[in-house]
């Protein structure tokens, strides 16, 4: 499984393991806010359906500042833009520790999802444009295990962390310790952490005069597989998120378990998560993108489902492995997004077109997290939260039938495109 590691060189792995670093960072600040939703209901005198708010508005900053991130990795490079990422969210992460109230709270999640947005996108773009096509998925499906350890690091934070420090100051410290990812943009080179093939593109559009708007997704030539990458991106995250953002809810209302038991049983559902994205990774190659979407969408439905229906109250020796195997599902389906997506998109537009389908995801996803306390009003959480995943896991698997398998090709280019149309023309 990690041959790939020992035939990289060392800008390869160096370049490997700060975008792996980043990512872990960048998911602990995402979840961290989910898992934090109790104490920030008390803490800022806040309703359930305000959190959700605040947490919808991040994610459509996200769609916005990935987008626009995207295109800039496209026009000035990558490791320029994806230091810029990093410093952005860290900063707007410590600020949120500040917070006194609703409107504030609301405002720094927004201006922190603008740079938060395109760090994942920038980065897999960075690492897929090195590696060697036949361990894309490999490389960065391993990069994208880094998720499941944020995941495990905020829920250690938000929970037993967070439960041992006076209530009002809590929730406050582990916004604050958001601002060590920032540490990390010393580890990137600007000039010389660019791939070839992105510096060969650069240089083609620039001696053919080509010029590349931040609307170029939207062309003929790839407005399908924006659309589609799109969808996928809405249904895998709109069903994970829709779970995630109250889980420690559900465990607290209906099994009964404190903020400290309910942040371990999360970090158990991580640790699980962080075998899925291995899994993933090394059965990606060998499978495909499409089925490996298909096979850990449908593992989700069914494990999410007994974790919430099941008939054991709080009892931890059935709800910590069933939580590892659910976790398993709900964080491994995102191995596949960095090497299919950088695969589905040409160099020269594969950071916006990255960047807006996966944040174009995460955005839409706010719908699904804000449907769910809705759906509440009238259903036990539980029962809202599993209807809603499965919506999510639907769109998703529509997604997967209509895009190509991309599995082990080489990057394209526009004029690969080009000259394909003119081939079957």
């Amino acid at each position: 499984m990690f041959n790939w590691y020992h035939e990289a060189d060392r800008k390869t792995r160096r370049v490997f393991w700060t975008c792996s670093a980043g990512w872990a960072l960048d998911s602990a600040d995402a979840v961290m806010y989910q898992y934090l939703i109790p104490l920030l209901i008390t803490g800022l005198g806040i309703t359930l359906v305000e959190a959700g708010q605040i947490a919808s508005a991040n994610f459509f900053a996200a769609a916005i500042g990935g987008w626009i991130g995207g295109w800039l990795c496209d026009r000035f490079g990558r490791a320029r833009i994806l230091q810029l990422t990093i410093l952005w969210f860290s900063v707007f992460t410590f600020a949120s520790g500040f917070a006194q109230n609703y409107e504030q709270m609301m405002a720094l999640r927004i201006l922190q999802g603008i740079g938060f947005g395109a760090e994942w996108a920038v980065g897999a773009v960075l690492l897929g444009e090195i590696i060697k096509p036949k361990h894309r998925g490999r490389a960065l499906g391993t990069v994208h295990s880094g998720a499941a350890i944020g995941s495990g690091i905020a829920a250690l934070i938000a929970g037993p962390l967070a439960a041992a420090l006076p209530p009002e100051y809590g929730w406050r410290v582990a916004f604050w310790l958001g601002i060590l990812p920032a540490g990390l943009i010393f580890f990137i080179r600007r000039g010389s952490d660019d791939s070839e093939i992105f510096k060969q593109a650069r240089q083609r559009a620039k001696d053919t005069g080509q010029t590349i708007s931040i609307a170029s997704i939207f062309k003929p030539r790839i407005i399908r597989i924006t659309a589609l990458a799109s969808l996928l991106a809405v249904g895998a995250q709109g069903a994970g998120y829709a779970v995630a953002s109250y889980l420690t809810t559900f465990l607290g209302e209906e099994r009964g378990l404190g903020t400290s038991i309910a942040g371990i049983c999360v970090l158990i559902n991580s640790a699980g998560g962080f075998f899925g994205f291995l899994v993933n990774a090394y059965i990606s190659d060998r499978i495909g993108r499409r089925n490996v979407f298909r096979v850990f969408g449908a593992g989700f439905v069914i494990t999410s489902s007994l974790y919430l229906f099941g008939p054991w109250g709080g009892n931890l020796y059935i709800l910590i492995p069933l939580g590892f195997i659910y976790g398993f599902h709900q964080f491994g389906i995102y191995a596949s997004f960095g090497p299919y997506f950088t695969e589905l998109f040409p160099t020269e537009l594969r950071g916006t077109g990255q960047a807006f389908a996966y944040n174009f995801g995460r955005a839409f996803s706010a719908i699904f997290v804000m449907v769910v306390p809705i759906v509440a009003l009238t259903f036990p959480l539980s029962a809202s939260m599993a209807m809603v995943a499965i919506c999510g896991i639907g769109c998703a698997l529509v997604a997967t039938l209509f895009l190509p398998e991309t599995a082990g090709r080489a990057l394209h280019s526009l004029a690969d495109l080009e000259h394909e149309a003119k081939s079957h023309g």
